[in-house]
């Protein structure tokens, strides 16, 4: 069975006004119908043709439109012709401002701007598991800021909570055995951030992981003289970097992300490290 033409018509590109439609047309068994998606609509001259040829062929347009008046201009347009139509958002536009008492922010595109947004978020918290404690040094160059720092100074916790800010953050473990990888020395300035801590507060936490790893007290992981040598090793090595440095001592994950993004946020695109 054969439709009319349907004209999907929008302010903004049109997905939900069509999956709606051909979320219908698969209710009718065999039914097959001409959609045509008329995107960015503007003004009445983006859509009376489209009005026009529906009245001819007996079609029908469904639109999402967000402002009042463009959505009565093809009510209108449509009545006038004979034309039916659907007005798939303002409904429930309207009830919603009537049950809240809040007005809507009728701007086109919110929707593919908020799956915009969840995609990078998902992309950056993949990038930062993906390149986690120095993984692959691969993902330095990438990455929109690296984190740097000793064990147990909260890197890996700032680096997601950055991710959920659409930010891909690395993170490279300093250890007096290793040599950081050179790619790490090549790094715009201001793409590395250090972390820091107080030896007695690393200690303390170190004991405490040490514990949970069924690891004795005395085991070098925790012993005071090999965390001093590993905050001196990575204070040379973020002296080197030139990179600045914060110490996270007492500070809470979200503080540390905080005070990263207002070092990095300079060099970040638009729309990234939140509103």
């Amino acid at each position: 069975m054969s439709l009319p033409v349907i004209f999907v018509v929008s302010d903004s590109i049109g997905e939900t006004a069509e999956l709606v439609t051909r979320a219908a047309l698969t209710q009718f068994d065999g039914a097959q119908a001409d959609v045509r998606r008329i995107p960015h609509v503007n003004g009445e001259k983006d859509f009376m043709w489209a009005v026009d040829v529906a009245a001819k062929q007996h079609g029908i347009i469904a639109f999402t439109l967000v402002f009042p008046d463009m959505r009565k201009a093809i009510i209108d347009a449509c009545q006038a012709k004979g034309v039916l139509w659907v007005d798939i958002l303002g409904p429930m536009m309207e009830a919603l401002a009537a049950s809240s008492a809040m007005r809507p922010r009728l701007q086109p595109g919110l929707v593919r701007q908020l799956d915009e947004e969840y995609f990078r978020r998902v992309e950056a918290v993949e990038f930062a598991v993906k390149y986690d404690d120095g993984k692959d040094p691969r993902g330095l160059r990438a990455a929109d800021v690296v984190i740097v720092g000793v064990s147990r100074t909260s890197k890996t916790p700032v680096c997601m909570y950055l991710a959920h800010q659409r930010i891909k953050a690395a993170n490279v473990p300093l250890v007096p055995e290793v040599v950081p990888s050179p790619e790490l020395f090549r790094l715009p300035k201001g793409r590395v951030v250090g972390l820091t801590i107080r030896p007695e507060n690393l200690n303390h936490i170190r004991q405490e992981r040490a514990r949970s790893m069924g690891l004795g007290p005395t085991a070098d992981y925790a012993n005071p003289d090999r965390i001093r040598r590993e905050l001196d090793h990575s204070e040379d090595v973020m002296r080197a970097i030139g990179c600045p440095v914060i110490d996270v001592t007492n500070k809470a994950i979200e503080e540390t992300a905080a005070k990263v993004l207002e070092l990095i946020r300079p060099s970040l695109g638009p729309g990234q490290g939140g509103r």
